[in-house]
């Protein structure tokens, strides 16, 4: 049982090193190799390959294959794409990989709970308990995960929006049409904000394909779940149904994006005195306490009790 806990503890601290390792030095070695290759972008062809994966590796098939051979209903299986397409995987094999990663995890933290019930209580109820939390945990632990992708992405998103609107203002202003422009500026923003730069090209795709420019538009925003996003695809259909100058609703789009954003970090550092209230109360004021008040009680428990001893003792 010892070897399998430091077996484990192991894995566990040689699976954060490569994770630190990767987003500390892998990960910026890659983007300033980008950057000193060439500094500007050659025109190049749109392709899917941009926008997907290079290949899928020996874990991912794995994965993919134990998924095939779980059952599950078409509900869930397209709740699970439209959470996976938010997040950015939209490979037609990312359903089935993601239901081997939650099998394999459920597996895994149940059996990791089952070894490691003796060592937390010896209460047999409790044991119980901690086996089919740890089971429930590795079971919606993969969906959690999924969510905090989905946030973080369309984080990404709403953050690089008001960039490529300027970006896309130039464009429109310099004579291209609004299809050439999403074109342009999603090859510009390729370094800068990859997930943009891959949504817009994946519009282009469509609009190169056959559909309309409004369905285009429209799936951006079913696919992203971005609220700014649905926005601006609902700005540039109207403004393309009735005419408008394309330039001044993107040029007033970004105005109101920046003003919103501005006003959003005002609220959130208005919250940040209430928020503070918590750990101040629960934390730093008994340190404060402790080293204001700590010398001067020991101090007067020193002189207290001998006199109360005397005290009892004339009595």
């Amino acid at each position: 049982m010892a070897i399998f806990i430091s077996l484990a503890l192991f894995v566990l601290l040689m699976g954060v090193i490569t994770v630190y390792g990767y987003r500390r030095y892998s990960k910026p070695a890659r983007v300033y190799e980008q950057l000193g290759a060439q500094s500007v972008p050659q025109p190049t062809e749109i392709t899917l390959d941009r926008i997907t994966p290079d290949g899928p590796s020996m874990w991912v098939n794995m994965m993919e294959q134990l998924g095939q051979k779980v059952p599950y209903s078409a509900e869930d299986a397209s709740s699970i794409r439209l959470e996976l397409m938010a997040a950015g995987h939209r490979e037609e094999k990312a359903v089935a990989v993601f239901i081997g990663i939650r099998i394999v995890s459920f597996a895994v933290l149940l059996i990791m709970g089952f070894f490691l019930r003796d060592f937390i209580t010896s209460n047999s109820i409790l044991r119980i308990v901690i086996v089919i939390g740890f089971g429930v945990l590795g079971y919606f632990g993969p969906t959690l995960v999924l969510e905090r992708m989905v946030d973080h992405r369309r984080e990404e998103l709403r953050f690089a929006l008001p960039d490529g609107l300027d970006l896309m203002v130039v464009c429109v202003e310099a004579g291209l049409g609004l299809d050439q422009a999403i074109q342009y500026v999603g090859r510009e923003l390729a370094i800068t904000h990859k997930a943009l730069s891959g949504e817009l090209e994946l519009v282009h795709l469509e609009m190169r394909a056959g559909k309309r420019r409004s369905d285009a538009l429209r799936n951006l925003g079913a696919r992203t779940g971005e609220p700014e996003l649905r926005k601006l695809v609902a700005t540039l259909i109207q403004t393309d149904r009735f005419g408008t100058s394309m330039a001044d609703a993107l040029r007033t789009h970004s105005e109101f994006m920046r003003v919103r954003r501005r006003q959003d970090a005002q609220e959130r550092a208005g919250k940040v005195g209430v928020k503070l209230v918590f750990p101040i109360f629960f934390f730093i004021l008994p340190s404060m306490m402790l080293v204001s008040a700590g010398p001067a009680m020991l101090h007067l428990f020193k002189q207290l009790f001998p006199m109360m001893g005397h005290y009892k003792g004339g009595v």
